[in-house]
């Protein structure tokens, strides 16, 4: 069984950074396809971002050249780097994972094709 915790969410002022984790159970970050999302409050859960097991990453248009996302196979961690932070980026964080990766495109960015998600870490943005 899979286990993954966020950490690292926090209130920020608009153009600061914050770095999520996502701690995993052992194995998962090397083995799993990762994924990061997001949830406003009355909006669906969005992709933000995902990493293959071979290092291969995706982004979301919104977030492109703004958030990289990372991990450390040693210590079985998720990261989220976020920088240049907007009120638009607030919402709670999730990681998640799948034993193997989407088939088809756009799949990295579909909650549905996940099968494990952590509870999440809040990250808010003030103008």
């Amino acid at each position: 069984q899979v286990q993954l915790v966020e950490s690292g969410g926090n209130s920020v002022q608009a153009g600061g950074s914050l770095r999520l984790s996502c701690a995993a159970s052992e194995g998962t970050t090397s083995n799993y396809f990762m994924g990061w999302f997001r949830q406003a409050p009355g909006l669906e859960r969005e992709g933000v971002a995902a990493i293959g097991s071979d290092d291969s990453t995706s982004y979301a248009d919104s977030v492109e050249g703004r958030f990289t996302i990372s991990k450390d196979n040693t210590k079985n961690t998720l990261y989220l780097q976020m920088n240049s932070l907007k009120a638009e980026d607030t919402a709670m964080y999730y990681c998640a994972a799948v034993k193997d990766a989407p088939a088809w495109v756009g799949g990295a960015s579909d909650p549905a094709e996940y099968d494990y998600w952590g509870q999440g870490t809040q990250v808010t943005v003030s103008s």
